[in-house]
């Protein structure tokens, strides 16, 4: 006599491990009200989300018009094109000077620096420390220390170098984070084979650690694209364009959300502001797709 069996189809496993988990809540009313107090906080959290990206949209859309992306600024089209263009320049110089100052940094604190040694908590103290420090703080040493005490007066560059002392504490740690995570066998299978400290580094710890480094440098982007207090005192408010200003990146330029904030107090091109809103929306969801894909391409490589 043959036996029957029955399968039960996936959605059906779900339904009744889904009302096994509640029956389990229920018994322990803790973990129930621990349960609901999560799916609360992260309903409130992804609404308030949702709400901002609506507003900004629904106000700012209709206000993109052509006039908008003129190549010259002037007080009839109030141009965001400069701003863009200066934002683009601007994260891209911080990055190349943050980014591998930040990875080599933690490269040395988790590879060849003792743990636990009074110089590493020193430093990791010190990245904590400056990671909280209000970014208006930031703008105030620039505008002493790049602008006054260095010569560079109120220029990008200064801009640019203030950003940079901003977001290294943030590479550094998460870097760390991700290189920490990497397991340990992966670096004694390399040293089984022969192959050096460095060799070992650069082709069996970093590329793991990939997904970690870009989330970090992604994080510190969206922190340079949308920084106004600290570049208010440094970079200025100065709408012209950096690529046909007579001094290049010493000249006083404005970015996008320096251009947004300007529009915004002088209250005469609201709608103007809420339009490049949704430019630097789009241009943050942009990086932050490049880098999703990049970090994706680079893990399917291995």
């Amino acid at each position: 006599m043959s036996q029957v069996t029955m399968t039960v189809p996936a959605e059906g496993r779900n339904t009744q491990t889904a009302l096994q988990k509640l029956r389990d809540l229920s018994r322990k009313p803790g973990s129930l009200a621990a349960a609901v107090l999560v799916h609360l906080c992260a309903f409130i959290s992804f609404s308030v989300l949702i709400f901002l990206v609506a507003f900004i949209l629904v106000k700012g859309v209709s206000s993109i018009t052509p006039d908008l992306f003129a190549w010259e600024y002037n007080s009839e089209n109030v141009s965001l094109m400069p701003a863009l263009l200066n934002t683009v320049v601007l994260t891209v110089m911080a990055l190349l000077i943050a980014a591998p100052l930040g990875v080599l940094s933690a490269i040395f604190l988790v590879e060849y620096a003792k743990h636990g040694s009074r110089l590493v908590r020193l430093i990791r103290i010190a990245a904590e420390t400056l990671s909280g420090i209000p970014s208006i703080v930031y703008g105030l040493f620039g505008l002493l220390f790049f602008s006054g005490f260095c010569g560079m007066k109120v220029s990008m560059l200064s801009g640019c170098l203030t950003v940079v002392i901003m977001v290294l504490p943030l590479i550094m740690r998460t870097t760390e984070e991700a290189l920490i995570a990497v397991p340990d066998a992966y670096r004694e299978a390399s040293f089984g084979l022969g192959a050096g400290k460095l060799r070992t580094i650069v082709r069996a710890v970093l590329p793991t650690a990939v997904p970690g480094i870009l989330s970090g440098i992604i994080l510190a982007t969206g922190r340079i694209i949308g920084e106004t207090a600290a570049l208010l005192y440094t970079a200025g408010t100065v709408a012209q364009n950096v690529f046909t200003a007579s001094d290049g990146v010493m000249a006083s330029t404005r970015t996008l959300a320096l251009h947004m904030y300007v529009l915004s107090t002088e209250g005469l091109h609201m709608e103007q502001a809420y339009a490049t809103a949704v430019i630097l929306l789009a241009v943050v969801l942009a990086i932050n797709a490049l880098s999703s894909f990049l970090a994706k391409l680079v893990v399917r490589e291995r």
